[in-house]
């Protein structure tokens, strides 16, 4: 799992580098033809990825319930966030995806209820939902990015 998990954190570094240089107003910010903004984007990685790894493992949230319930799927976008959840939701994207390998390696995922995600892939283990995790984030992080020249134009 190495391979993945070092793709697993790179995607969270690229999110946090973008999340940490975006400015604040433009992460509210619903662009023209999208139905949520960039922070939602990048807070929805970090819930799903609870979603996948703990909660279809049996096991409990590694973050607080408020990040699983506001940006799981379905949520609309938060639109007024202060410089402290943008701080927190910088600090989760880097600190989860340590804790994750950090689980893993300890066993801590003996179990997995299978599930098949609304992009057509069945999860059978935890290793199936970390390759799906990193595939999910990289989506995610296009749609910032997409988000991000719909706002800024050609300076982007």
């Amino acid at each position: 799992m190495n391979y993945h998990f070092q793709a697993f954190q790179q995607v969270r570094k690229n999110l946090y580098n973008l999340l940490v240089t975006t400015d604040p107003k433009e992460l509210t910010l619903i662009p023209d033809g999208f139905n949520n903004n960039v922070y939602w984007n990048i807070a929805h990685t970090v819930a799903t990825q609870q979603l996948l790894h703990y909660y279809l493992s049996g096991n409990p949230f590694r973050i607080d319930q408020y990040w699983i319930e506001t940006y799981k799927k379905g949520t609309l976008p938060n639109l007024n966030v202060s410089a402290t959840e943008i701080e927190d939701l910088g600090f989760l994207l880097l600190e989860t995806s340590k804790i994750l390998i950090k689980d893993y390696d300890a066993d801590f995922f003996p179990e997995y209820t299978p599930y098949t995600t609304s992009f057509g892939m069945e999860l059978r283990s935890i290793q199936d939902a970390i390759i799906f995790n990193n595939m999910h984030e990289s989506l995610h992080m296009g749609y910032v990015l997409a988000q991000k020249r719909a706002i800024l134009g050609e300076k982007y």
